[in-house]
């Protein structure tokens, strides 16, 4: 079927294991300890929605405008954009074959080009200006 699991092997895991368990009863621990001591005190300030002293005005179900959802998709289109240029940049410095720079750079080109045609499209489409 399969090689029996030394124990050297198994050993190696007990750390992280014995870890996890410690965890876990201090965080249940910690929320039993908590109900079972803790005092519940309630008011008219510590029973509104926050806590920061201001009044909520408003109801929390309104709507947003649609433009606000398309600004954070750009936004994360672009935070993307960076986590995948970081691993990039640090291959393309790095000692290689010109050959395989010249690829680096192309699909890097490439990359920012598509990113690049869609932040104009955006920009032309008025999604990034509010009234």
């Amino acid at each position: 079927m399969g090689e029996p699991a030394d124990s050297a092997s198994l050993s190696a895991w007990g750390p992280i294991l014995i870890l996890l368990v410690i965890a876990v009863v201090f965080a249940l621990g910690t929320v039993v300890m908590s109900s079972l001591l803790g005092r519940e005190r309630h008011g008219p300030v510590k029973d509104l929605p926050y806590e920061s002293g201001i009044v909520p005005s408003g109801d929390a179900r309104r709507r947003f405008n649609v433009r606000y959802y398309v600004v954070a998709m750009i936004f994360l289109l672009f935070e993307v954009e960076t986590v995948l240029l970081f691993p990039w940049a640090v291959i393309f410095g790095g000692p290689s074959a010109a050959n395989r720079d010249s690829v680096l750079l192309a699909e890097a080109f490439a990359f920012l080009l598509i990113l690049l045609v869609g932040y104009v499209y955006a920009w032309r489409r008025g999604v990034l200006e509010f009234d």
